[in-house]
């Protein structure tokens, strides 16, 4: 749907200029009254044909499968594909014009509004495919992927995938098949064997899995079945499993040929209008608090010697480390002195916290408080590490204390605010820290993240972040 109305925009544009040009350059004078006297007597009939030229390409779109991920079609093929659904489209807005004995609607400007559509859309896609490599290559929304079966087309799919990284994939390990895999079983990358296969998924942040083994069919069924409610996303090599793959299409991973199995779907349109939330309030955000960051900067300098900021390496989605950016609240040698206080802990389990820890500076102290010392990440949130709205990101001991059903709160991107900050921030339990985490992720909403970023202004006037 995202992708069809950004079309439908660019199809409006290619039209807009398509007239402009026609009227303002194609024709002579004489006809130029003649041309608007048609373009403002048939709106209605003009209006139709655009619908229809629009319906028609998205139709052929989707035909073609120009809305499927961009790792499944290289630059070539994709504006090929996309020139085709223009053109075809084109002929069957012409073959309308006939029927429908459309002499209201100048053929110059038909013609335009296709040529422009073509450019503006081989345009936007080749822009897509610019943004999308980037964040590949900065490890952001990545599809982690293990690979069953540690044989020669095993091998030689890791290479290709991890000599290819605009397809998008992090290569996380191999899944032994017993009885298939024997002389590879010392491979330093295997990571278990198929029986544990949706255990290592949660474990590694899996979100799809390769079979490049021969494995029973009531294996592959079962594995499946599991699969689809767990939401992991499973490709099989062609020809492996008579009957299980009928009527789903071959789709290339560079050179290598799959069968999808099953597809999770995910919120496009939700987590696209999200993100835009994330960019414009954090924008408008630092703009209209420059002023105090100034301040608190200046603070942080006279307080105590140091630097003004603290970037902690924090883990973020699917496991994913990025600097957390903080105003520094401690002294400069915290990290240092943090065993002489882990006996003053206030939390329990994996949690640490102390309300009057001896490190903390009188600023900072100050910071705490009102959780001024965050504001920093509003940088993070513009770059894309961090949300507004999600659980916060966990340091990496933290994290390797957590047990595996704790690892659901790191599906998802990490937040300045969340549920358990406006909820129950001064509960020490941990228990209730991951269930207040859990219940986010699973109700999620644009709604719900509006309603906690107002009830977060409340917790922040109130002073109840020390």
């Amino acid at each position: 749907m995202l992708w069809a109305l950004c079309d439908t925009l660019c199809v409006l544009v290619a039209a807009a200029l398509a007239v402009r040009v026609y009227i303002g350059n194609f024709i002579g004078d004489d006809s130029i009254l003649q041309t608007q006297s048609m373009l403002s007597n048939s709106p209605w009939v003009s209006t139709f044909f655009l619908c229809w030229f629009i319906l028609a390409l998205i139709l052929v779109s989707r035909r073609l499968r120009l809305y499927a991920p961009i790792q499944l079609r290289n630059v070539l093929h994709d504006q090929r594909l996309t020139l085709q659904a223009c053109f075809t489209a084109g002929l069957l807005l012409s073959g309308a014009l006939y029927i429908a004995r459309g002499e209201a609607v100048s053929r110059g400007v038909v013609v335009l509004t296709v040529v422009f559509t073509a450019i503006l859309l081989s345009a936007r896609r080749l822009v897509l495919r610019a943004v999308v490599y980037r964040r590949y290559d900065r490890g952001i929304e990545t599809r982690n992927i293990l690979v069953v079966g540690t044989g020669r087309v095993g091998q030689a799919l890791r290479h290709h995938i991890e000599s290819l990284r605009h397809l998008g994939f992090t290569f996380k390990g191999f899944v032994q098949v017993p009885g298939h895999d024997a002389e590879a079983a010392d491979c330093a990358d295997v990571l278990g064997t198929i029986d544990e296969i949706l255990e290592l998924a949660r474990k590694h942040f899996v979100d799809e899995i390769f079979l490049s083994a021969p494995c029973e069919r009531v294996l592959v069924k079962r594995l499946v079945h599991q699969a689809r409610e767990s939401g992991v996303d499973i490709r099989v090599v062609p020809d492996l499993y008579d009957g299980l793959a009928w009527n789903s299409p071959i789709e290339y991973i560079g050179q290598f040929p799959t069968i999808p199995l099953h597809r999770g779907e995910a919120p496009v349109l939700r987590m696209v209008l999200k993100r835009l939330l994330d960019i414009a309030a954090s924008s408008v955000a630092l703009v209209l608090l420059s002023p105090v960051l100034a301040a608190i900067a200046i603070a942080v300098r006279w307080d105590s010697r140091g630097p003004i900021f603290y970037a902690s390496e924090r883990i973020g989605k699917k496991g994913r480390v990025f600097p957390c950016i903080k105003f520094r609240t401690m002294v400069p040698d915290a990290e240092r002195r943090r065993t002489e206080v882990l006996h003053m802990n206030e939390r329990d389990s994996v949690l640490f916290k102390i309300a009057n820890d001896p490190r903390i500076t009188p600023v900072g102290r100050f910071l705490r408080k009102y959780s001024l010392d965050e504001l920093p990440q509003l940088v993070n949130v513009l770059r894309g590490d961090m949300s507004l709205v999600g659980p916060r990101p966990p340091i990496a001991s933290e994290v390797k204390r957590y047990e595996l059903n704790h690892l659901r709160r790191l599906d998802v991107v990490p937040g300045i605010t969340g549920l358990w900050q406006v909820q129950a921030r001064q509960d020490p339990s941990f228990d209730s820290y991951i269930s207040l985490d859990t219940a986010y992720i699973e109700n999620w909403s644009l709604w719900l993240d509006i309603k906690i970023l107002v009830r977060t202004v409340g917790v922040v006037v109130t002073g109840t972040g020390a």
